[in-house]
């Protein structure tokens, strides 16, 4: 008798164990548990608006870019003759009061020279070149002509010069000034913005800073040549060269709240 009714007695506790397993995930507080919540952003609303803010300065320093470039038929004589007048052109910058940490290597390249000959239907090793460029900073700005006339001098037909610029070292305290009148121009818009519509404008809600620039005007320009690179010229030709004005500016989008 005991073996006919064990077998139905165990299946019965296995169905009233896992039961409530079943009836938990149907019952409504479970569904409630991971109804998604909707949350409605508030970030749209109020007046937005877009602030600039510019400042004129002068540049402090100028940045040149020159170096020497030299061709012979052979790795061993191009670089000994770029070396040779590179060692002048340095010569001629440090004379100048141009410092060693104000002069880094821009540029070290040996390239091979070529031409295509039509007879043999291949490329004939013409030479090597060897170019040399470094980056000078001049911190007095009203000596990068009588610096850029001794480069010339010392570095004769191999000297080249491909760039010259005139930045601000430190800009930091002039994108703050910027960064200020983007902010009071910002709300200058805003305000008339909240008096057309007819709102009262309150505080800020959200704030980013854009893009930052300075840009170089009344620079001096020299002529280029062909090859992007100042030729040589004699000292009676160079151009002047004027610092010009340097401007910074910065944008930034700010986010007010208003009230009726």
């Amino acid at each position: 008798m005991q073996k006919k009714w064990f077998l139905p007695v165990i299946l019965g506790l296995a169905l009233i164990l896992v039961a409530p397993g079943f009836t938990g995930c149907g019952s409504p507080a479970a569904a409630q548990d991971v109804t998604p919540q909707i949350q409605i952003s508030q970030q749209a609303q109020g007046i937005w608006v877009s602030g600039s803010g510019e400042v004129i300065v002068t540049p402090d320093i100028a940045i040149l870019i020159l170096g020497i470039v030299s061709q012979e038929e052979t790795v061993a004589a191009s670089q000994s003759k770029a070396s040779d007048a590179m060692a002048k052109v340095m010569k001629a910058l440090t004379d100048s009061g141009i410092a060693q940490k104000d002069i880094q290597t821009g540029s070290f390249n040996i390239n091979q020279r070529t031409r295509w000959d039509d007879k043999t239907q291949t490329e004939i090793v013409t030479g090597y070149q060897v170019t040399n460029m470094v980056i000078v900073k001049v911190r007095e700005t009203g000596k990068a002509g009588t610096i850029i006339d001794s480069v010339v001098q010392a570095g004769q037909n191999l000297i080249r010069i491909s760039g010259i610029n005139f930045p601000v070292e430190d800009p930091a305290n002039y994108y703050q000034q910027a960064r200020e009148k983007a902010m009071a121009n910002a709300r200058k818009k805003a305000e008339q913005l909240a008096t057309l519509a007819g709102v009262t404008l309150g505080k800020p809600t959200y704030v980013v800073e854009g893009d930052q620039s300075s840009v170089i005007y009344n620079r001096g320009i020299m002529n280029m040549g062909a090859s992007g690179m100042i030729a040589p010229p004699a000292p009676t030709e160079l151009p002047p060269i004027s610092a010009g004005e340097t401007r910074i500016t910065l944008n930034v989008q700010v986010a007010y709240s208003i009230s009726q």
